[in-house]
């Protein structure tokens, strides 16, 4: 496909990032923008600081004023903010690591009508059998005290056809996608249909929302789901480490976790959310906020160095933009989801990316079925 497709296939794809301002919806503009990818040196998070603190003064309406910053930030370049293992080379090399995109208000614009749109059919980066492999090498990471819990994640990828902002407008609604939104850039899209806040931050304090546990959506899996020893285990673990992750940027003893293991519906599943918060200490910046929290717990694991370089083993391709985050960035505050059930376009391509915690009691069917059932819910949304 030549470059010139890959140029104008996303040209008109109205931006639509998630964490932005609910009321400059249909009225952003790009004005600037900065990519980064993996080699490119240099530091990510004080490249997004730097960036982001050139277009977040005072937020107003008025047409032509700088309304904020989209943020998206893949897991590699999570990754090499705290110096870990940043994986296989991604399969969508088109989707840059770090997308840095300014907004400003412009007249209010109709979303255009949707047109049609083909997807598939889809081919799994590793089989069934491979993944569950990996869920035992996992354990028996585990089993060394290596690790307490990683995350495994799959990919698999589909040509696709028509309408790309339709196709992404369908992904970004998917029912309970509180962090749904859309990115484009030349010759790439990122359409996340996220249930997870990873972060909301102002000058005061600093909130996360780590989601892990799921179920069908129904009575018993709701019993399932809460009355499982396993996914407990794994939830807990995982505030544990989004509480350790605050605690780096946040006033001495203000660490909480006012809600431990509420479940929420994200599409047709039953999601475990819990929220840790903290007061922030003097003089943090968007720099010491994402190396703090970077990459996010929740789809990495704990210690996360040493999940880094597990993962980065097991896992056959690169998670590329998911597994990261995606938001917005204002004068006034830092609002980023976790790119959980997001789809990435290139010009051929569509690719998914889906995954889940592994843990000691973990039995490696089932994970693998629910890393299906997870990219389930997002191919079903691509189904006319």
């Amino acid at each position: 496909m030549g470059d010139t497709r890959a140029v104008s296939v996303f040209a008109h794809v109205r931006p639509a990032p998630a964490g932005a301002p609910a009321a400059c919806a249909g009225r952003l503009v790009e004005v600037d923008r900065f990519e980064w990818r993996l080699g490119e040196g240099g530091d990510p998070a004080e490249v997004a600081a730097a960036f982001c603190a050139r277009y977040t003064g005072p937020h107003e309406a008025s047409e032509g004023s700088v309304c904020g910053v989209a943020v998206l930030v893949s897991a590699a370049a999570g990754a090499v903010m705290v110096g870990g293992a940043s994986g296989a080379p991604t399969p969508a090399p088109a989707v840059p690591d770090l997308a840095l995109v300014a907004f400003a208000h412009g007249p209010a614009v109709p979303a255009p009508a949707p047109g049609p749109f083909t997807v598939g059919p889809w081919r799994p980066s590793w089989t069934g059998a491979d993944h569950a492999k990996a869920v035992v090498a996992v354990q028996e990471a585990i089993g060394r005290g290596q690790v307490y819990v990683a995350n495994v994640v799959g990919h698999r990828s589909a040509p696709w056809g028509g309408d790309p902002g339709a196709l992404a407008a369908a992904v970004a609604a998917v029912p309970g996608a509180a962090w749904g939104g859309v990115l484009t850039g030349r010759g790439w899209l990122v359409a996340s249909g996220s249930p997870e806040c990873f972060l909301t931050a102002d000058a005061l304090s600093v909130t996360a929302r780590p989601v892990k546990g799921t179920a069908e959506a129904t009575e018993a899996g709701r019993a399932a789901l809460t009355g499982s020893v396993k996914e407990r285990a794994e939830h807990v673990m995982i505030v544990d480490l989004a509480r350790n992750d605050l605690a780096r940027v946040a006033r001495p003893g203000t660490v909480a976790v006012p809600e431990l293991f509420a479940l929420r519906r994200w599409a047709d599943l039953w999601q475990a959310e819990s929220t840790v918060t903290a007061a922030i200490a003097a003089g943090t910046g968007l720099a010491d906020l994402l190396r703090a929290t970077c990459p996010p717990g929740s789809v990495t694991g704990t210690p996360k160095l040493a999940v880094l370089d597990l993962v980065g083993a097991l896992e056959p391709v690169g998670r590329g933009p998911a597994m990261g985050a995606f938001g917005f960035v204002t004068a006034d505050e830092v609002r980023l989801g976790v790119t959980i059930r997001t789809l990435a376009l290139d010009a051929d391509r569509a690719h998914l990316w889906a995954g889940g915690g592994i843990t000691w009691r973990s039995e490696p069917e089932a994970e693998v079925a629910e890393a299906e059932a997870k990219a389930a819910a997002v191919t079903a949304a691509l189904v006319a």
